[in-house]
Parts: structure tokens; C-alpha cells; sequence
């Protein structure tokens, strides 16, 4: 719908800008559309029934579209981070001074309803180039768009996008200048839970490393480059059948399977994880010690009901199927014998224990030794192959 079509938009200075723009000339899903308003007021927002909903600076959704429509604002450094920034918008602010504080050329293009571009920074050049370039030396005053600009880049990469070098020397100087340890763990997972969802997600964690920036954020990443190397390899590399919802959690759990309780634990509190992600983590490294354990020792009972009962199989048996085709990728024959010994070993159910009369702990150390007997005779049939 075009001003002239929409009743709320009448009168009002409005502009497309930012993903909408740039994704719709790179002929990328555009996902979202977010509007710049110059020249208005928040009261003439309210009297038009747009909703605030901005709590740092005037944002307000369409009546009806839902669409963001964020007042046109200028911005200025006060303090550390991402948030140490003092806003101004006010009907006073051009467009061109609303585009001029956004990270990246290509992010900093509008245009009108009608589809007239307004590129006051060489955006549209830069997307034919397949250029992340900074829009002005004032990138460095925000240490968030280090993460930004490499995810922007896990999601091009393949379009054939670099950082230009002078952004690629501003980022290496934010990561050097100590800015970086002032944002919240949650803005930091934020950008790296997107990333971890983009189309090549290593190009994420190779750049932040590129910068120094990981070494900053995430120094157990950083740590052992062979180890971390051998990690970005294994984010393609999941389990059949997940949910869409849940890759970026998978990709997570793969990239730190390979660290000690202790270091993944570390990295999980730094980042402020979620429960999820954390215990995917810990189930992943579980199984990654099987498949360790079972090349160097051979495969036995024990070791697959130290697994099963590491990873809470009996309580949460929906864990189990897909970390057995996460064993899959690496061994589809010990995966075979896992699937089998699992399939038996739930076929012991507490209920037919406690109609033979076991009780309390004699019931549980009967289920458990019964569970073994079943993986057990798993594994020594004749159709175990490893």
C-alpha cells in the first residue's frame, strides 16, 4: 500500500529502510519492513493511532500492518557499549542524518513508498560489489557492530560478500580497544544466536577470530585454533529430521562438544544460555566421549548405560534418537547397535518389577542391572556389528 492508499500515512514524510531495501535488490526473502518517519512528532504518532512501543528511542506499529515506524533520530556516543549512546528525534532530523549513524552501507539505503531510492552512501554500489563497508568512522563508537557485520557475512557469504578492509581494520580496532568487554552477554548471544541460524554460520565465529574479537568474547572458542577449527567443521554436520526451530541450538551444541565440563560450562555462564542450549551441549559432549571411548576400548554394556544415563535417557527418552543419529555421522554401525541396545533396554519397565515385588532401591537397582542384562545381549547378538 502507497501513501496515497493508506489513510495513516497521509501527510506524514515516510520512508522503507534498512533490510526491506537491501534485501529486495539482492532478490533475498524479505522478511520484515521497517519505515522512517521525518518531520513528525510522537503526539502526531498517537493522533494517527500508531502504537508506541519503543522504549529507548520513538518507535511505533501501524494500526493495522503491525509494520515498525521509528521517528527519523540522530545519535551520540556517551558511554561504553552499545547502549552508551545519547538519542535525539525530533521532526528537525533529516533522512539523510537518520541513515548516516547505521553500521554498514547497505544497511543505510531508503526508499520511497513509490520504490525512489535514496543512497546517500554508496549502498547500492557496494551490494553490486558485494561490499560490507562501514558507513563512517563513527562504526567504531558501537562495539556491537563487530558481531553485526560477521553475521551480516554468515548470511552473504555465499552471494560471494567480503568486508571491505578498512571496516576489517576498524573491527580489529574495537576488539583491541576494550570496548567489547562492555556488552551484556545477552546482546552478544543474541547476534550469535541469529548467526548460528544464517546459511554459513562459521563464517561467524571465523571472522570474530579473524578480529581478535573471539579471543574477547569467547576465549574457550579461541583457545585450542586445531580444536576450533575441527568445531566450525561440524555445523553442517547434524542430525536427520531436526526441527528448523532447533538448529541454531544443534550448530551450538556441535561447536563446543569437543571442550571439558568445566570450559563449556564457563562459556555457557558468560553467554547467559539458555537451559536448552546448555543441556544439548552437555548431551553432544556426552556422546561425543562415547564414540571416543568405544574407538579406543571397544563397546560393551557399561559404556552405553553410563551414556544412556548421562544424557537422562530414561527420564527423557526423546533425547535419544536424535543423538543416535548424531552418532550416525561419524559411525552408522555403532549407531545401528546403539538404536538396538536402546530399543531393549526399554522394554524393562519398572511396572513389571514392582508386580515381581521389588521396592525402593531394590527396584531401582534391579532396573538398572536388568537394562544392562538387556544392552548387554544387544550387543553380543549376531546382527552387532561393531
Amino acid at each position: 500500500m502507497t501513501e496515497a492508499e493508506d489513510p495513516y500515512l497521509q501527510g506524514l514524510d515516510v520512508y522503507r529502510v534498512g533490510g526491506a531495501v537491501r534485501d529486495a535488490r539482492l532478490g533475498w526473502p524479505v522478511k520484515d519492513t521497517d519505515w522512517v518517519v521525518v518531520g513528525a512528532s510522537p503526539e502526531e504518532m498517537r493522533r494517527r493511532d500508531f502504537k508506541p512501543v519503543g522504549r529507548d528511542f520513538p518507535v511505533f506499529l501501524h494500526p493495522e500492518s503491525h509494520e515498525e515506524f521509528a521517528l527519523a533520530r540522530t545519535e551520540r556516543k556517551s558511554g561504553h557499549g552499545y547502549t552508551g549512546f545519547e538519542v535525539h528525534a525530533s521532526p528537525e532530523v533529516t533522512l539523510e542524518e537518520d541513515l548516516a549513524r547505521r553500521d554498514l552501507t547497505i544497511n543505510a539505503m531508503a526508499e520511497t513508498p513509490q520504490g525512489t531510492l535514496v543512497d546517500p552512501h554508496g549502498g547500492l554500489a557496494d551490494l553490486e560489489t558485494r561490499q560490507l563497508r562501514h558507513v563512517s568512522p563513527a562504526f567504531v563508537e558501537d562495539p556491537l557492530r563487530v558481531l553485526r557485520t560477521a553475521r551480516f557475512l554468515a548470511r552473504y557469504a555465499g552471494l560471494g560478500f567480503i568486508i571491505a578492509d578498512e571496516t576489517r581494520r576498524l573491527m580489529r580496532e574495537l576488539s583491541e580497544s576494550g570496548e567489547l568487554a562492555h556488552l551484556v552477554a545477552e546482546r552478544v548471544w543474541t547476534e550469535t544466536e541469529k548467526a548460528l541460524g544464517e546459511p554459513w554460520p562459521e563464517v561467524y565465529f571465523q571472522v570474530l577470530d579473524d578480529c581478535g574479537a573471539l579471543e574477547v568474547l569467547m576465549p574457550e572458542l579461541a583457545a585450542d585454533p586445531a580444536a576450533f577449527d575441527e568445531a566450525l567443521g561440524r555445523l553442517h554436520r547434524l542430525p536427520e529430521d531436526i526441527e528448523a526451530e532447533s538448529q541454531a541450538r544443534w550448530r551450538w551444541a556441535r561447536l563446543v562438544e569437543h571442550m571439558d565440563d568445566e570450559d563449556r560450562e564457563v562459556l555457557a555462564e558468560r553467554l547467559r544460555l539458555p537451559r536448552a542450549h546448555r543441556e544439548l551441549s552437555t548431551q553432544a559432549a556426552r556422546t561425543r566421549t562415547l564414540l571416543k571411548r568405544v574407538a579406543r576400548y571397544g563397546l560393551d554394556g557399561a559404556r552405553v548405560m553410563a551414556w544412556l544415563d548421562g544424557v537422562d535417557a530414561w527420564r527423557r527418552s526423546d533425547r535419544v534418537a536424535p543423538l543416535i543419529s548424531l552418532v550416525s555421522l561419524e559411525a552408522p554401525e555403532l549407531a545401528e547397535d546403539l538404536a538396538l541396545a536402546w530399543r531393549l533396554a526399554q522394554q524393562v519397565l519398572p511396572k513389571a518389577l514392582v508386580a515381581e515385588g521389588y521396592r525402593g532401591r531394590e527396584l531401582g537397582d534391579e532396573l538398572a542391572r536388568r537394562r544392562w542384562e538387556a544392552i548387554d545381549g544387544a550387543l553380543a547378538s549376531p546382527g552387532t556389528k561393531s
